[in-house]
């Protein structure tokens, strides 16, 4: 049963369509979401928590079925450097359990770099803030609602 998450108000309180999928968590990860709702892995997002130079974090959204370039999400963020921060780290900064983290009604507010591939998917699953709980919604409503800065930092 999913209780109320942020992220879920977040959506209803700024009037952003979506469509909750439910699945049975077993694993953490958009390759699993997909394969457990049915949905392709390249229209499964993942939300991963990185930080840039020192102590300034932001949001990258990501096909499932593709890797971040960190040189290249480094020069998108006008960084020296960027990585993923470890688990404890996302937990904080998104008020989220890894494996449920939503962009969505963060904990903080941080800012969020999506791939620009996403937006030719007609419609994407997203973390809804709960593991086994995903959004079904449009590319270009997740970029509005977030103000993404659309990058292209993608890999095999």
């Amino acid at each position: 049963m999913l209780m109320a998450t942020r992220a879920v108000t977040f959506l209803k309180k700024h009037k952003i369509p979506f469509e909750l999928v439910k699945y049975e968590h077993q694993e953490k990860g958009a390759k699993f979401a997909a394969r457990a709702t049915g949905y392709s892995p390249s229209h499964t997002v993942k939300t991963l928590v990185v930080e840039f130079n020192r102590g300034q974090y932001a949001l990258v959204l990501m096909a499932g079925d593709r890797e971040v370039a960190m040189k290249q999400l480094a020069r998108a963020g006008n960084a020296k450097r960027a990585a993923l921060v470890d688990s404890v780290t996302a937990e904080r900064l998104t008020g989220y359990l890894v494996g449920g983290i939503s962009p969505f009604g963060t904990r903080q507010r941080l800012p969020v770099f999506m791939e620009e591939g996403l937006l030719g998917c007609g419609t994407v699953l997203i973390n809804a803030g709960q593991r086994g709980s995903m959004l079904k919604m449009a590319p270009a409503d997740i970029k509005s609602a977030l103000d993404c800065q659309m990058v292209s930092v993608s890999q095999s």
